[in-house]
């Protein structure tokens, strides 16, 4: 342990927290907590449950957000009482101890220095994921549930709330395509880079002659739009269809017109809604993501038009983002920012932090390169 300047780590620590508390703005999140802890007193929060729902969901939150900063504080400070204790008392155990939270605190501060990076117009938002099996056959749609579980485990495993609002199964096994909401603040900022295609290298399950097989699922992820969003669609340019709602292999398990296919005209843009008990609940819920479709295309041409003006058009993702692969050798490996795990059973059961760290470092990168 003699070779760790610990009074020089800790300093960096210190740094390096105060510079989060500046950007995270830490008087504002006090602030905003007690103008949400005030809204949540009111004795007629309740009589709009779904706003009440808002309210007490972001103070929850925030007040997480909050203690993260003051609890590395306390950590770093007890860090710093635990290294005079082990030198006063020349306890090598102690050091050992403080060396084990010396790493553990710089990992909660890269994380949380991360969440910082989050600066896009629509970062902030809850998040609308769709799956959609590509290439590759019953592998394919097999490959789109595997990813659809691995997103629910990482946002359950992460204590993030979720809701399936559309699942379209593929005759034999897998899904066609899956359609869920993921809420909490950030949401959309943290899973954006995700967007892409995902490929599956593997020996298929469902090759009867155990042969290699390469299947693709594209991931979208667009920000939920939110009531004072100004995307309103004239009724003309909407193509609404209903059908029964069904499960696996094509077993009905709703025997009204119930669930509502929307399509948007101009774009071609479709959104299938079934999850819901009733036909107009789906309706809302379809209206609903097609906005929030609708308002990150009209992002993403804004900046496309940006981008021209400036002289500079390129691509910023490629047609495959990330490879699965489990034969010959077992990886997982993003092919922006190369990072890789080589366990690909702890990356599909929702271990994907490490992915989507350095996804958001690698784009908080091209931003600055862009700006320069």
């Amino acid at each position: 342990m003699a070779d760790i300047d610990f009074s020089q780590e800790i300093s960096e620590l210190r740094s390096t927290l105060s510079s989060i508390e500046d950007v995270s703005d830490v008087e504002g999140i006090r602030a905003e907590i007690a103008e949400l802890s005030e809204q949540a007193g009111a004795p007629n929060l309740w009589d709009d449950p779904d706003a009440a729902q808002k309210v007490t969901s972001k103070l929850s939150h925030r007040q997480s957000d909050l203690e993260r900063i003051t609890r590395l504080e306390s950590r770093i400070d007890d860090l710093e009482v635990m290294i005079d204790l082990a030198a006063e008392e020349n306890e090598p155990s102690l050091l050992d101890d403080a060396k084990t939270e010396l790493e553990s605190i710089k990992k909660s501060l890269s994380e949380l220095e991360v969440v910082t990076l989050l600066s896009g117009e629509y970062d902030p938002r809850d998040a609308v994921i769709t799956i959609r099996a590509g290439a590759g056959g019953v592998d394919a749609a097999d490959f789109a549930e595997m990813l659809m579980r691995m997103y629910l485990r990482w946002a359950e495993q992460r204590g993030w709330s979720t809701k399936v609002m559309d699942t379209s199964y593929a005759e034999e096994a897998g899904l066609k395509s899956a359609t869920f909401e993921v809420n909490a603040p950030f949401a959309f900022g943290t899973l954006s880079v995700e967007a892409g295609t995902h490929r599956l290298v593997r020996i298929s399950p469902f090759d009867n002659q155990g042969r290699r097989q390469t299947s693709f699922a594209a991931v979208e992820v667009v920000p939920l739009i939110e009531s004072d969003d100004s995307v309103e669609i004239p009724e003309s340019e909407l193509k609404v269809d209903v059908f029964r709602s069904s499960g696996p292999g094509g077993q009905s398990v709703n025997t009204t017109d119930s669930a509502v296919r929307m399509t948007h005209i101009p774009t071609g843009i479709v959104v299938s809604m079934q999850n819901e008990k009733s036909q107009i609940q789906n309706r809302a819920a379809a209206l609903r993501v097609m906005q929030s479709r609708l308002l990150l295309l009209r992002k993403q041409e804004e900046d496309a038009k940006k981008k021209e003006m400036a002289g500079d058009v390129k691509a910023s993702w490629g047609d495959q983002m990330r490879s699965y692969v489990l034969n010959p050798y077992q990886m997982v490996k993003d092919l922006r920012t190369n990072h890789e795990e080589g366990n690909p059973s702890s990356v599909f059961d929702g271990a994907i932090d490490g992915f989507i760290d350095a996804g958001i470092r690698w784009r908080a990168e091209g931003r600055g390169n862009e700006e320069n």
